[in-house]
């Protein structure tokens, strides 16, 4: 793999950590299946290359950017806490609502940003080459997220919004409302997918209405491979574990479409994807498995030598 290549992957890989670190939030803390991260992750591209383009500042695109995914969170999590739709349902609602929406922002299919300033040019330098500039601003972002959330869920607020996720029953007894933090929460993963989205559209030149798709599978497995690589309880590691495994994802990708002595091409993308995804779903059982069999084969030879 060259060098360019290694950067780009490692770039995306970054941006996918941000969708991991959303998508985190709502299926582990919360437990809420949600879809809507396919429609908040373009959202976000969209809001951004459409402010960008009619000359606002990078910044305050990325912010809005933001706070676009975290309404559409929010109306997820009404739509299901309020008007009791099922988890699913609600996040595919909201989901194919956002195509339209996306298309109404950008009032195309895609938006160029080629040459518009973006939140990268801000931090080009003469000191730094220009291709580690991205992958640096990249990382600073998904570190910066990262140690934000762990200190939000040390914190009371972030206790309870655990605790809604973990036995949502318990929760409510002791006076935590959990219909409330559970909007929060949706609020804040696709506020941060979202984002990913901006700095997506940003890095790559520009926004796209079906850049979304797939978003929730990639997301999901490297919150997976994550976790397999970096077991942990503690909410520190579990949130490095979704920066890890989104960048080893892509590496993984990055590796197998440049191996010439396998054949794949760049129109393997989907098919190298999906098996990608499928060992990190077998991976975690795989290592269930291995460590009963360790376990009794350590029992056997104990009441072995007991006899």
């Amino acid at each position: 793999m060259t060098l360019i290549a290694f950067l780009g992957s490692l770039e995306i890989g970054l941006v996918f950590a941000l969708v991991a670190l959303g998508v985190f939030i709502s299926f582990r803390i919360v437990n809420f299946p949600d879809l809507t991260v396919d429609g908040s992750f373009p959202l976000g591209g969209a809001v951004a290359a459409a402010m960008l383009v009619g000359g606002w500042h990078p910044l305050i695109a990325t912010i809005a950017a933001f706070a676009a995914g975290a309404l559409a969170g929010l109306t997820t999590g009404w739509l299901h806490v309020k008007l009791k739709i099922m988890q699913l349902l609600a996040g595919i609602l909201v989901m194919i609502a956002l195509y339209s929406i996306n298309l109404r922002v950008m009032g195309k299919p895609n938006e160029p940003l080629l040459d518009t300033p973006t939140i990268f040019s801000a931090f080009s330098s003469a000191s730094v080459s220009a291709s580690w500039v991205t992958p640096l601003v990249l990382l600073a972002i998904t570190l910066m997220v990262k140690f934000a959330l762990d200190w939000y869920f040390a914190s009371e607020v972030g206790l309870a919004m655990r605790a809604t996720g973990g036995n949502a029953r318990m929760a409510r007894s002791v006076g935590v409302s959990t219909d409330r933090l559970s909007l929060v929460a949706l609020a804040l993963s696709n506020g941060i997918v979202a984002l990913a989205g901006a700095l997506f559209a940003q890095s790559q030149g520009g926004a796209d209405v079906s850049m979304g798709i797939g978003t929730i599978v990639i997301g999901l497995a490297a919150v997976i491979i994550g976790e397999t690589i970096l077991p942990g309880r503690s909410i520190a590691i579990a949130t490095l574990g979704c920066i890890v495994g989104a960048v080893l994802y892509r590496m993984l990708i990055a590796v197998g479409l440049n191996s010439d002595f396998i054949g794949l091409k760049a129109q393997d993308l989907n098919l190298v994807t999906a098996i990608l995804v499928t060992i990190a779903l077998v991976m975690p059982v795989s290592k269930r498995y291995l460590a009963r069999r360790r376990s009794a084969a350590g029992a056997a030879k104990k009441e072995v030598s007991s006899c």
